[in-house]
């Protein structure tokens, strides 16, 4: 039998991951819905490397910024309209079989292992609930994440860490016991409000600043170091 997952020395209980810029590639599919988005009120497109930088602390944010990359102006209404546009588009591209977010390298491997080993695993994300659960869905986790908190599922999203709060107690797992997992500063910021310690990932998506600046208590280069990581023996 495996030994119990610890986290510099504290035994965990759970971990929390991020979703967008961490365990999935999103940012090919977020770019095109926008465009389809924006496109639907006779605004030119954005390239995907420019979307990529607007990611964070999701998409009631980056709409805005998408429309200051533009030079665009917009009152609240239409802002609200092209956000429903966005999710409608952005639903569109599962029914459509057009989704094309990968997985991380070694992302699912980790999941699978961490739940495996058992430790329980929540999905912590902006991203609303409905589009969290059909990545997870379509990514084969059903079996080995134990909670989704959706953008929409709680009052505050990160960085408040009212989301890190919810899914540890969601799990009945100690904030001592809890460990977050994300790629940019929404997470850092959400898990030093929780208590909570966050390892960060380099590739991922924080407004287009460099993920490995965030002051997190450890990076690593590929979530498929993670399980040797917390599962290594505490001799």
């Amino acid at each position: 039998m495996s030994a119990p997952a610890h986290w510099r020395g504290q035994r965990l209980a759970a971990v929390l991951f991020d979703l967008d810029g961490t365990l999935f590639d999103t940012a090919d599919d977020i770019a095109l819905a926008l465009n389809r988005a924006t496109a639907d009120f006779g605004w030119e497109p954005i390239a995907a490397g420019a979307v990529r930088r607007l990611i964070g602390r999701g998409a009631p944010q980056w709409r805005r910024r998408a429309a200051q990359v533009l030079g665009r102006d917009a009152d609240a209404a239409t802002y609200a309209a092209m956000l429903e546009r966005f999710f409608h588009h952005y639903a569109e591209l599962e029914r459509r079989a057009e989704s094309t977010a990968p997985p991380f390298q070694g992302a699912l491997e980790a999941v699978r292992q961490l739940h495996a080993a058992g430790l329980k695993i929540a999905v912590v994300t902006n991203k609303q609930r409905r589009f969290a659960d059909a990545l997870v869905r379509s990514g084969g986790l059903c079996a080995s994440v134990d909670l989704i908190v959706g953008g929409d599922t709680c009052e505050r999203r990160k960085p408040h860490p009212e989301p890190l709060l919810y899914a540890c107690a969601a799990l009945e797992a100690p904030l001592a016991a809890a460990l977050m997992v994300g790629d940019s500063s929404n997470d850092v910021e959400a898990a030093r409000a929780a208590g909570i310690p966050v390892i960060c990932v380099p590739y991922g998506y924080d407004e287009g600043r460099d993920p490995r600046l965030l002051p997190g208590d450890a990076l690593i280069e590929s979530l498929a170091q993670l399980p040797a990581m917390l599962l290594m023996s505490q001799r």
